[in-house]
């Protein structure tokens, strides 16, 4: 193990060095102990994020213009430092999130193959969409030589996120993403989980030299509060935002990224209840096993996962009895956990009570626990109520559901064409249930970005088909996807050469296609 690389200095990272922020200090929380964790961190002031930005801009073109099989070789090489950082990673992450050992092994484990998953997409090659029509001088009019690909759009601002220390953090899937693209990333450490973030930006930061890359393609920014964040994403040199986190906060991006005079995109995954709708067949035959599994989901991680079930609609009659029963008696016997921090766990609290106290919402459970952990929490409202009142429409962030009864499937529907945009939408069904699943099938696909049979939206496959996103408020760009090969797509926008000279082509697009990739050439699909 390289001790350089595991011991925490509370430095930022900027062209490849470690310099402490000019701001001032703050330290990592640990919520299980409820105490504060050594080493102090500062926080960056705006000459710092200014040099970053600069560096990342400079080192764009060199970047951008590395061959496919360079970058995916970047993309394994930060896999593999990650992987050397050993214990030392796990622990750290562990002291500053609560997570037990396991999640953290698995979530690292995931990080590393979401890397070498986008270095695999880039030794394929088709990712460029490269489209050739050529010329067609004998038409009339005639037709000039037009070749197209896709390419990074610059420097990408990215967010750590708090609920996903790795995944979704320093080298999560935004960060890996954006290098796919050819992008060099300017990170915003979470204040959450600093050290965690250190350890791992120091792994990137060895990959790039190890690379031979410009140092300008990564840094982290350590800090709290929104400064930091709106002063990056202002910056002239950032050309895109990757963000995980609230609804307030991802547009409160939006907000500045659309000020500027040059606007540009921001790729926010922000608010999502996840809806579960239980069919009359499916609820009739596996009502207590549905019930289980339920309460398994909605506890999972604390419930801190984007795709908690924190709503389900269903008719009423004996099989949601028995369903209710299940799931309150599941929800018993799981032990508390604690929650990610005492600003989430607070939030958690607020957003209990508001529904305990609304007047038309019934309590069927609500454990009490310590303040610092998340106590499972289900509620009961009618499908009236629910669609008078937009209020329970709110996301709680936490091991909380609703329960709406329904009528009949036509206001399960009605229910269903009232709600926000959604990463998941989930139905459980049995053969008998299809034709009221076809009923619900439109409204779904116009409201989330993955639908689900039979199962619950927690657990989010890293693949190629995997869609992590949804119409607004779920995330800021309902076309796009954070999870998945498909995220590269953000980071990318399309070119055109017309009559260029073979010399003055990018490989991809001569005509004597050097790598084999496929192709569009007028239209038809191959290796020509």
């Amino acid at each position: 193990m390289n001790t350089t690389m595991t011991t925490l200095t509370g430095e930022a990272l900027i062209g490849g060095r470690a310099e402490q922020g000019a701001g001032g200090a703050f330290r990592a929380w640990n919520p299980h102990a409820r105490e504060h964790l050594e080493p102090a961190f500062h926080m960056v002031d705006r000459a710092q994020i200014d040099r970053a930005c600069v560096l990342a801009g400079e080192a764009f073109d060199t970047f951008r213009t590395t061959s496919d099989e360079e970058r995916a070789r970047f993309l394994d090489t930060v896999a593999e430092q990650i992987l050397a950082l050993g214990d030392a990673l796990v622990e750290r992450a562990m002291l500053e999130t609560g997570l037990p050992r396991a999640r953290i092994e698995g979530e690292r484990g995931r990080t590393v193959n979401q890397l070498r998953l986008f270095g695999s997409l880039l030794r394929e090659g088709s990712w460029q969409d490269p489209r050739i029509d050529p010329a067609l001088p004998e038409r009339t009019p005639p037709r000039v030589d037009l070749r197209s690909r896709l390419i990074g759009v610059g420097p990408v601002a990215v967010f750590a996120a708090s609920n996903f220390p790795l995944a979704f953090s320093v080298a999560g899937g935004d960060t890996a993403s954006a290098f796919a693209a050819g992008c060099p990333v300017v990170l915003k450490a979470h204040s959450a989980h600093p050290g965690t973030s250190e350890l791992v930006a120091r792994a990137v930061v060895r990959a790039v030299e190890l690379c031979g890359l410009p140092a300008g393609v990564f840094a982290l920014l350590t800090g709290t509060g929104n400064g930091i964040g709106q002063a990056l994403v202002a910056h002239p040199a950032i050309q895109a935002v990757g963000f995980t986190g609230s609804r307030s906060g991802g547009t409160a991006l939006m907000a500045v990224a659309a000020a500027r005079p040059q606007p540009i995109p921001v790729y926010a995954e922000m608010s999502s209840i996840n809806p579960v709708f239980l069919l009359p067949h499916a609820l009739e035959q596996g009502a207590e096993r549905i019930g289980r599994e339920f309460a398994a989901s909605l506890v999972l991680g604390v419930g801190q996962f984007c795709t908690n079930p924190g709503l389900v609609l269903a008719i009423d009659g004996p099989g949601l009895a028995t369903f209710c029963k299940a799931a309150t008696e599941a929800l018993n016997a799981t032990q508390p956990a604690t929650m990610l921090s005492a600003g989430i766990a607070a939030s958690y609290r607020s957003g209990v009570e508001a529904l305990r106290g609304h007047a038309s919402v019934t309590t069927l459970l609500r454990l009490e626990h310590e303040e610092h952990q998340g106590h499972a929490a289900l509620f009961r409202v009618s499908a009236a109520d629910f669609l008078e009142r937009h209020e329970l429409h709110a996301e709680v962030f936490g091991p909380a559901s609703l329960l709406v009864v329904c009528e009949d499937v036509a206001q399960m529907r009605a229910v269903a064409e009232r709600l926000e945009g959604q990463l998941t939408a989930a139905v459980h069904l049995e053969d008998a249930d299809i034709d009221a699943a076809r009923e619900l099938l439109p409204a779904l696909e116009r409201r989330a970005g993955r639908i689900l049979a039979n199962g619950f939206g927690t657990g989010v496959e890293v693949a190629h088909a995997m869609v992590h996103g949804g119409p607004f408020p779920a995330t800021a760009d309902g076309r796009s996807t954070s999870v998945g090969t498909g995220a590269i797509y953000r980071f990318l926008r399309p070119v055109c050469y017309q009559n260029l000279p073979q010399a003055l082509l990018p490989a991809v697009l001569r005509d004597d296609n050097p790598m084999g990739t496929w192709r569009r050439r007028d239209g038809q699909l191959g290796k020509h």
